[in-house]
């Protein structure tokens, strides 16, 4: 069902271009409201929501973003350091919009639901909650909130008769948007029934009113009202007639009902309100042909008022503020079959209210008002006539129903209130389920080329037909990769590429995957305990990502160090910070680094940082790690997967080593032992934990890297920000989850990135506005933020989690055989 949505949907698009054209010339803003839908936003637009765990409310047109006024002001009221985004999908809707909706961070228009597209916004925003107003559900959309774990609940819900039949076609459709919904806040009981036909479970299911009651943006003081009479030319009038929203067909019957008045009260006036501003000059054409000079709102505010015994309100945003100068209101839509519009509007006025029969849109409201004897219904153009005459004649029968609108109006004031407080609840209930605890807490910082495509890979399934073609096109190209691999480790094994040997015990470390197995810590612990087992040990990084570029770089001679962070790379300068006494060299080519650090440093065990695949070099011992948390990537080579080359190389290995162990998903270990078993029968197996022993205020860690810091039990229960640009953040978030602290949200930044001045000053402003007691980054994060962040007087504090690795289970015969390797190799050890 999907699959067809989504052609009928871009088959729409495409016959409805001509149309797009047409408007773009005659709608001002039209251009606009395309690129927008099309997912291009004017610079700056998102810079306050996008990634910063907004509220994102969705309004359609007009009718929504009335309802949604006073939904903002409480939710602003309720959540004051969260930032609101709302969204439209008619150019109406968003100047209206612009207009009455003050508290809003940002106000755009919603991307068109096609696959990708929809998906691409929400992955660009991704905000903490999604709040439809009404019945504004989409597929795509949706798919894409239930992919990336953001809850939904439905605001000020509303179901036509209508609507329920139609939806019902949908089928699996329905099911799953139904189902992506969190809780649905609904205005009335008839709604809620209809939301549970439609197959919401009851339990989800609420009813708050209608938020149209609690609507201010029309509010209208005694001296503006004076002001819209003014300049809308009707100072003379005795007695005026408000037709609003109406539509084609109607006109005709308003004119009559005028001309009923005018026989009794020939200086009453009649405003026009059309339900679409095209058809301004056919509304004009009617009047004239009726026999009524005509003038038009906007030929008013260019020239000055104008006395006409009609006026066409032909402008956007005013028709709520306008209802409060009329005496007797026609609400259009009603006496042809469109289901009518709100009476809410006017009724907030006092209003005395006049609608057709057709009001099956706004059924419960209708019979509210109805039942109270609030509203005239009529049934066609002459009782329609008759009842507006009557109004004007018998101004005692006029009193009386715009006392009864005005207690209405009153009595059902809250439902916004309401609604902010259910969203509280739910949102609260939602986040402190550990399945959603860290996915509702993390957001993606960036999102560009690379971001995209790590998050395609890393996917052992994915939806939709051009997804299905990538991720095609991407596993040819990981089979011909595999090939190449193959090829070329065959080569090395039988000589045709020729490998160097070191004059030292060499070990290399990695693994099959790309990045986010612990790769750094491990060699750190290894290195440690070599070194105090008294050889000489060095450590060559190839110094990814170091601006130094040459065959041999000293990032540390085991006494000082020689290069930046910048210089060396992340991970070289992070390991020889931690290892006194231990040289760390970079280089492309670890058989010259080695022999540099043979020569100049007397190295006995060289230690191959990620060097599982560097083959040129012989080694005397391949240390393997898996990552228990994500097995094996998702199973398929680079590009399409995460894999460096085949799992059945696991054959090489002589030592597999399991990292973080303690976070693994039952069964994990049991099936890495499985396959590696499967590959390589002699392999020793050995498991490892991360196991974080403090944290280190920032200023501190970059004094003293083993310094004392705060003990982790003490950081229990206190609201942190995690801020990570590592491989594997959830790895990194569970650990801080482990500790007992509670993550407001978790900001994740590409692998290796660098962090900017201006990111980290957007880092501390949103910290702050959370609410924040801390921030916790990684050691890998520290070398990369820049020193004038120490020296800037930072109001939060930023703290350091360091961790080492511990050996598990498999640890004391990890430790005999790599001792009887660098006996046999290297001869005793030496005394220390």
């Amino acid at each position: 069902m999907q699959i067809l949505y989504n052609l009928a949907a871009i088959l729409v698009v495409i016959l409805i271009i001509p149309v797009f054209m047409i408007r773009s010339v005659r709608e001002k803003g039209f251009v606009e409201r395309i690129r927008q839908s099309l997912g291009i936003f004017p610079e700056h637009t998102l810079d306050k929501v996008a990634k910063k765990h907004c509220i994102w409310v969705h309004a359609a047109s007009v009718g929504e973003i009335v309802a949604t006024s006073p939904l903002i002001k409480e939710f602003h009221r309720e959540f004051p350091m969260t930032p609101i985004l709302v969204s439209v999908v008619t150019t109406s809707g968003y100047e209206m919009a612009n207009r009455i909706i003050k508290d809003a961070d940002a106000i755009i228009y919603f991307p068109l639901d096609l696959p990708i597209l929809s998906g691409r916004v929400l992955r660009r925003i991704h905000p903490r909650v999604f709040l439809p107003v009404e019945t504004e559900l989409w597929p795509n959309f949706l798919k894409t909130a239930r992919q990336l774990h953001i809850p939904v609940m439905m605001v000020n819900g509303r179901i036509s008769d209508r609507s329920v039949k139609q939806y019902k076609y949908l089928n699996s459709l329905l099911t799953d948007m139904i189902g992506t919904v969190t809780k649905f806040a609904m205005q009335s009981d008839i709604d809620a029934d209809y939301i549970k036909r439609l197959g919401a479970p009851p339990e989800l299911v609420t009813v708050t009113g209608n938020t149209k009651f609690d609507q201010t943006y029309t509010d209208v003081s005694p001296a503006e009202k004076e002001n819209i009479i003014h300049e809308m030319g009707l100072a003379n009038a005795k007695g005026i007639l408000l037709a609003g929203s109406t539509h084609r067909g109607e006109e005709d019957f308003v004119l009559k009902a005028f001309k009923a008045v005018r026989e009794k009260h020939a200086q009453a006036k009649l405003v026009i309100a059309p339900r679409e501003l095209l058809r301004t000059q056919e509304v004009i054409h009617l009047c004239k042909r009726a026999g009524f000079t005509v003038t038009t709102r906007t030929k008013q505010q260019e020239s000055g008022p104008q006395d006409a015994d009609i006026v066409i309100l032909d402008t956007i945003g005013e028709l709520g503020k306008v209802y409060s100068v009329g005496d007797v209101v026609y609400v259009g839509g009603s006496l042809i079959p469109h289901g009518g519009h709100n009476i809410l509007e006017p009724a907030a006025h006092g209003k005395a209210i006049i609608v057709g029969h057709y009001m099956f849109n706004f059924k419960d409201t209708h019979a509210l008002f109805k039942k109270r004897d609030a509203c005239i219904t009529v049934n066609n153009e002459q009782e329609l006539a008759q009842e507006t005459a009557r109004l004007f004649d018998d101004a005692a029968h006029r009193h009386r129903l715009e006392a009864e609108t005005l207690a209405i109006v009153g009595e059902n004031k809250g439902a916004s209130r309401k609604s902010a407080i259910i969203l509280r609840e739910m949102l609260e209930n939602y986040e402190s389920k550990p399945e959603n605890r860290q996915r509702a807490r993390s957001t993606q910082k960036i999102d560009n080329f690379q971001t995209y495509f790590i998050d395609l890979v890393h996917q052992k399934e994915v939806d939709g037909f051009g997804m299905h073609i990538l991720t095609a096109i991407l596993y040819v190209f990981s089979r011909i990769y595999a090939l190449l691999v193959d090829i070329k480790l065959w080569g090395y094994r039988h000589g045709i590429f020729s490998r160097r040997r070191l004059d030292c015990f060499v070990i290399s470390l990695g693994n099959v995957t790309v990045g986010g197995t612990g790769k750094t810590p491990t060699a750190q612990r290894l290195a440690s305990d070599i070194r105090d087992m008294g050889y000489k040990v060095v450590i060559l990084n190839r110094g990814y990502r170091a601006k130094w570029h040459g065959r041999v770089g000293i990032v540390s001679d085991g006494q000082r160090l020689h290069m930046t962070a910048a210089d060396a790379g992340d991970e070289a300068f992070m390991l020889a910070k931690h290892l006194p006494e231990v040289p760390v060299l970079i280089g492309a080519d670890r058989s010259v680094t080695g022999q540099y650090a043979i020569e100049n440093f007397g190295a006995e065990v060289a230690i191959l940082d990620d060097g599982f695949q560097h083959w040129q070099l012989e080694r005397d011992m391949d240390i393997l790690l898996v990552d228990a948390v994500n097995v094996f990537g998702n199973g398929y080579m680079l590009p399409r997967g995460t894999l460096r080359e085949p799992i059945s190389h696991i054959s090489r290995a002589d030592v597999c080593l399991m990292t973080k162990v303690d976070q693994a998903a039952a069964g994990s270990r049991e099936y890495i032992r499985d396959t590696v078993h499967r590959y390589n029968e002699a392999a020793q197996i050995v498991e490892s934990i991360h196991e974080p022993r403090r944290f280190i205020p920032l200023a501190d860690w970059y004094v003293d890297i083993a310094g004392d810091g705060i003990d982790v039990n003490q950081m229990r229960g206190r609201k942190i920000m995690a801020v990570s640009a590592i491989g594997n953040p959830a790895s990194f978030e569970q650990t801080l989850s482990d500790l007992g602290v509670v993550i407001l949200e978790s900001l994740r930044y590409p692998d290796h990135h660098d962090y900017s001045m201006q990111e980290m000053a957007d880092i501390l402003h949103q910290a702050a506005r959370m609410g924040a007691e801390a921030i916790v980054i990684t050691e890998k994060d520290a070398v990369k933020i820049p020193m004038e962040v120490i020296h800037s007087g930072i109001s939060i504090p930023v703290y350091v989690i360091c961790v080492e690795v511990n050996f598990q289970q498999g640890k004391q015969e990890f430790q005999e055989l790599l001792a009887q390797r660098l006996e046999n190799k290297l001869g005793k050890r030496a005394e220390r």
